[in-house]
C-alpha cells in the first residue's frame, strides 16, 4: 500500500492497466472515471490547472495494482471565459479488482480519512451490488442530485464493430485529425463545442502525454470556412481490442448537421482499422438529457452499464 501523493503520469498508466484487467473479465464493474480512456483524458487535461488538489493511493498484492483511490479535493476552477467556481466538497474515482473485493473497504476508510471535514461523492457502478452495500455500510447514500428527470448520473454505452455504416458529411466539410490540424485547432475545437471550459493549451499537452492517446485517433472536422466543428478522441486499448470515445463535442453553430453521426461513424472504422472490435462511449443517462444519447443509440450504441452517484454528509477531522 502506497501513501497519498499526487496523481502523476506513472499512477495513471498503473490505473490503466487495472482497467483492462477489469473490463477483461467485468466490464460492467469499470467505474465511472476509471475506464481505460477516461483516466488519460481526465488526467491529462487537469493534471495542470488541478493537479495540486488530488491525491492518490495505490493497493498491491503480487506486484500487480489490484485497487486504487483517486481523490479531488476543493479547487478553484478557471474557465476560458473567464468565470471562476470554487468546488467545496471532494470527489473520488476508485476502482477495485473484483477478485480483491475485500480491499474496497480499505478504500473507504482511506477517502473519508484523505477528505474529512468535506462533503464527499463517489461513482461506484451500479451493477456491483457488494461495493453499494459496503459504501451504505461506511454512511453513504444516494446522492439527491441524481434523482428525477434531471438526475445527474452517467451510463457507458458499447457496440460492436462487425458492421459499421459509411459516414456522410455535409457539402465542404471534411476530416482531420489532431495531427494534421495541430495543437491550437484541436484546443480551440473542444473550446467552443464545450463552452465555457476549462481547456487549454497546456491541458492539451497534458492529453498527449497520457498513455493511449495518439494524434491520428484524435478526429476533427473542418467546416468549409476552415472552423473546427465537431472534434473527439479515441482511446485504443490494445489488450482488450477496444476502443472510447471521450470527449465528444460539436461547434453550437454546427449541430443538427449530422457532423457527430459522421465523425462516430468515421472514427468506428479508425479504431476497426487499429485493431479494436468493440468501442464504447459515455453520455448523462436520465431522461432530460436525450440528446447525447440519441445520437449515440442513433449509430447502435446500447447501455452497458452506469453509475450510481453516492453522498456522505461532512464529518469532523
Amino acid at each position: 500500500m502506497t501513501n497519498s501523493e499526487p496523481v502523476s503520469a506513472a499512477d495513471v498508466r498503473l490505473m490503466q492497466e487495472l482497467a483492462r484487467r477489469v473490463t477483461a473479465v467485468r466490464p460492467e464493474l469499470v467505474n465511472s472515471d476509471a475506464s481505460f480512456g477516461e483516466l488519460a483524458w481526465n488526467w491529462g487535461r487537469g493534471q495542470a490547472g488541478e493537479g495540486a488538489s488530488w491525491r492518490r493511493r495505490l493497493w498491491r498484492s503480487g506486484g500487480d495494482v489490484v485497487a486504487w483511490g483517486w481523490a479531488r479535493l476543493p479547487h478553484r476552477v478557471r474557465r476560458a471565459d473567464g468565470s471562476v467556481r470554487d468546488v467545496t466538497g471532494a470527489c473520488l474515482a476508485y476502482q477495485v479488482h473484483p477478485g480483491h473485493a475485500a480491499v474496497l473497504d480499505e478504500v473507504i476508510d482511506w477517502y473519508d480519512v484523505t477528505a474529512a471535514g468535506l462533503e464527499r461523492t463517489v461513482l461506484p457502478s451500479a451493477a456491483d451490488e457488494f461495493a453499494l452495500a459496503r459504501w451504505a455500510a461506511h454512511g453513504y447514500a444516494t446522492d439527491p442530485a441524481s434523482l428525477g428527470e434531471a438526475g445527474y448520473w452517467t451510463q457507458l454505452n458499447e457496440r460492436d464493430l462487425a458492421d459499421v455504416a459509411p459516414p456522410v458529411l455535409p457539402g465542404g466539410f471534411r476530416f482531420r485529425t489532431a495531427d494534421e490540424a495541430g495543437p491550437r485547432a484541436a484546443v480551440q475545437a473542444h473550446l467552443d463545442a464545450w463552452a465555457p471550459s476549462t481547456y487549454t493549451a497546456e491541458g492539451y499537452r497534458g492529453v498527449r502525454r497520457a498513455s493511449g492517446y495518439r494524434g491520428d485517433l484524435h478526429i476533427l472536422v473542418q467546416a468549409p470556412d476552415g472552423t473546427m466543428a465537431a472534434s473527439t478522441i479515441m482511446w485504443l486499448d490494445t489488450v482488450n481490442e477496444t476502443a472510447q470515445f471521450e470527449p465528444v463535442g460539436t461547434h453550437p453553430h454546427y449541430r443538427r448537421r449530422g457532423l457527430g453521426r459522421a465523425m462516430l461513424l468515421h472514427g468506428m472504422r479508425l479504431a476497426r482499422a487499429a485493431g479494436a472490435t468493440r468501442v464504447t462511449v459515455a453520455c448523462l443517462g436520465a431522461p432530460g438529457y436525450p440528446e447525447a444519447r440519441g445520437l449515440y443509440y442513433g449509430v447502435g450504441f446500447r447501455e452497458l452499464s452506469r453509475d450510481a452517484p453516492l453522498i456522505k454528509a461532512p464529518t469532523a477531522r
